[in-house]
């Protein structure tokens, strides 16, 4: 992997740490040098202070390059992400950015879908940041309790779909139907993804029922998030249809959808 993808700094300043649920943190990171080169999609891969050898990887959730942040979300679900969710503003943390590969974007006038299921909604963000009115963001979540997001999504212009698995926000039920809908009602350019398998798998069978382009974001463990330990592997096939293994961490998160072998 080439150096110059990430920064070679490794100490960075917290400006702000909002919690936005009970398990859900909002950190926004003071790093010029590392969100002058962020693109939507990528991901940091943070060490927590304490007594961990590994990093945690967390998807970029906003980049703002004149102010020189990153504003990455996520969820306590151990020991490592619940010592992050204890820092505040003005403490540091040790951070390689940014990493990875992330979305090929399109023309901004493009009609986009955007699908973001739980902790797999945040990397949704810098997409309908960028295309704004012409973007459609449809997000999933267990409860209105887990709910995140949505005044962020709102405020960029983006038509806005809230479904919830018990009905207690928004729509009842799964993101494959209002996505059904939008691709009938309009067929878009791009459909964009990121969530658990079993809803990538859905949204990527419907991108492909309708001929449209997709690209989705996997989620798995990793140990280095820079493609030397080898952890993060997935099962992919290339254009004769041979199947390959990539690394999500190196050759991702994002893919085509035709790339990765369901």
């Amino acid at each position: 992997m080439k150096q110059d993808r990430y920064t070679e700094k490794l100490t960075y300043r917290i400006r702000s740490m909002v919690q936005l649920t009970e398990a859900a943190w909002s950190m926004v990171i003071e790093c010029p040098e590392a969100a002058a080169k962020a693109q939507p999609g990528q991901f940091v891969n943070l060490l927590p202070d304490g007594n961990f050898t590994l990093r945690r990887p967390i998807s970029i959730c906003g980049i703002d390059k004149e102010q020189g942040t990153l504003r990455i979300v996520f969820e306590v679900r151990g020991k490592g992400t619940k010592a992050l969710s204890a820092l505040r503003a003005g403490d540091t943390v040790n951070m390689l950015a940014p990493l990875g590969h992330g979305f090929t974007l399109p023309d901004k006038n493009a009609r986009v879908i955007l699908i973001g299921g739980g902790i797999g909604t945040p990397p949704m963000l810098p997409l309908a940041a960028y295309s704004g009115k012409n973007a459609v963001v449809i997000t999933g979540f267990r409860s209105a309790d887990a709910a995140i997001l949505q005044a962020d999504f709102e405020e960029t212009g983006a038509k806005t779909i809230l479904c919830t698995d018990d009905g207690s926000a928004g729509r009842y039920g799964l993101v494959t139907l209002p996505l059904e809908e939008e691709i009938t009602a309009e067929k878009p350019a791009l459909i964009c993804a990121c969530g658990p398998m079993p809803m990538l798998r859905a949204v990527a069978a419907l991108a492909q029922t309708y001929e449209i382009p997709c690209q989705v974001s996997l989620e798995e463990r990793m140990g280095c998030g820079i493609g030397a330990c080898l952890v993060c592997a997935c099962r992919t096939k290339d254009k004769n249809g041979d199947e390959q293994f990539l690394h999500v961490c190196k050759n991702g998160p994002v893919f085509n959808a035709e790339e990765v072998v369901w």
